[in-house]
């Protein structure tokens, strides 16, 4: 079980005209990942998704909050002694054409972790050359073929699998996938989504997937929760299923109204979503940070901050003054 409480992280953005400013990119974020469990962190760029993903998996520090794995508090824990706990959790990045190193062979690359895990393990050899061919069969590639070439000569798909490969060396007990699929050819996409499926399956891997596609969010991981994000809030957090089919916030129906359709079978209802309004950089944060482009406002949500409820009638938590079901209505292919 990996937690999150209050999760708090800033920056400080240089070279405006005037002067630097701090951007807030987490504001008190709470997440909880069972073991073997999948979750989806969802949300348009800059929501602070890949933030939170980079922090769980330890490549980035946080000012404020908890971060929890497997029930020991890391603030607890001195920086040395974080890092066996960092290495159950293994990223997955979004690039695989950057991911590997160009001048090392698949089984150079795999060799190296392998090494290391051995001499701390006291294995032989023997168990390194055995282990690479292992995970490289676990992923869907033939060893025999895959270990003498160089990423250049793997195609996108086939490098992402060597990515995911090389983070089961260490025997992972979480994947953070960070938009895994994005950059891979839309054929080979589905391969990787079932291969990751499949992992938590048979191997009980936990996968936390970071995308801005829902289709995605639902195939991964249908069966755990779902996180929408807004400028580094959650706003709505429950079942995958119960917040596509239900949601209640006007941000997540803005998100699944711009999933385009077939024309003809979208669904008229009587009080459609409207396209959301560009990002102001300056609007006030006095209220709802999503009042300035949110057509349903009150009067309340310049004033007052909506923290995660539940309300009658909405079993997922959600972060809005008003929340109603309204028609999500994808837009036509024909708009796109």
């Amino acid at each position: 079980m990996i937690t999150g409480s209050g999760i708090v992280k800033s920056f400080r953005q240089r070279g405006t005209i005037l002067g630097s400013r701090e951007v807030r990119a987490l504001r008190g974020v709470d997440f909880a990942i069972p073991k073997g469990g999948a979750a989806s962190f969802i949300g348009e760029s800059g929501c602070g998704k890949t933030t939170l993903g980079r922090i769980i998996a330890g490549l980035e520090s946080y000012d404020e909050g908890e971060l929890v794995i497997g029930g020991t508090a890391l603030s607890e824990l001195k920086p040395k002694q974080r890092q066996p706990h960092f290495r159950k959790i293994q990223l997955i990045h979004q690039d695989p054409y950057s991911a590997l190193n160009p001048t090392r062979t698949i089984h150079q690359t795999l060799h190296a972790p392998l090494s290391l895990r051995a001499k701390q393990t006291g294995r032989s050899k023997a168990w390194i050359e055995e282990r690479a061919a292992e995970v490289l069969s676990l992923v869907g590639l033939d060893p025999g073929t895959v270990l003498a070439r160089y990423p250049h000569q793997l195609s996108g798909g086939m490098r992402q699998r060597v990515v995911i490969a090389r983070a089961l060396t260490v025997d992972p007990e979480m994947l953070v996938a960070d938009e895994a699929v994005s950059m891979i050819d839309v054929s080979l996409r589905l391969g990787i989504l079932a291969l990751l499926k499949d992992l938590r399956e048979r191997l009980g891997v936990s996968v936390l997937f970071i995308t801005h596609d829902v289709a995605t969010a639902r195939y991964i991981g249908g069966d755990g929760e779902l996180y929408v994000i807004y400028r580094g809030q959650v706003v709505e957090r429950g079942p995958v299923d119960t917040i596509i089919a239900d949601p209640v916030h006007p941000y997540t129906q803005s998100l699944l109204s711009a999933i385009p359709v077939l024309h003809g079978l979208e669904q008229p209802g009587e009080q459609p979503v409207v396209p959301l309004e560009p990002l102001d950089p300056g609007q006030d944060e006095t209220g709802c940070l999503f009042a300035g482009r949110c057509p349903f406002r009150g009067e309340r949500c310049t004033s007052e901050r909506p923290l995660l409820q539940v309300t009658e009638g909405h079993p997922q938590e959600h972060a809005c003054f008003y929340p109603e079901r309204r028609s999500v209505i994808a837009r036509p292919l024909s708009e796109v």
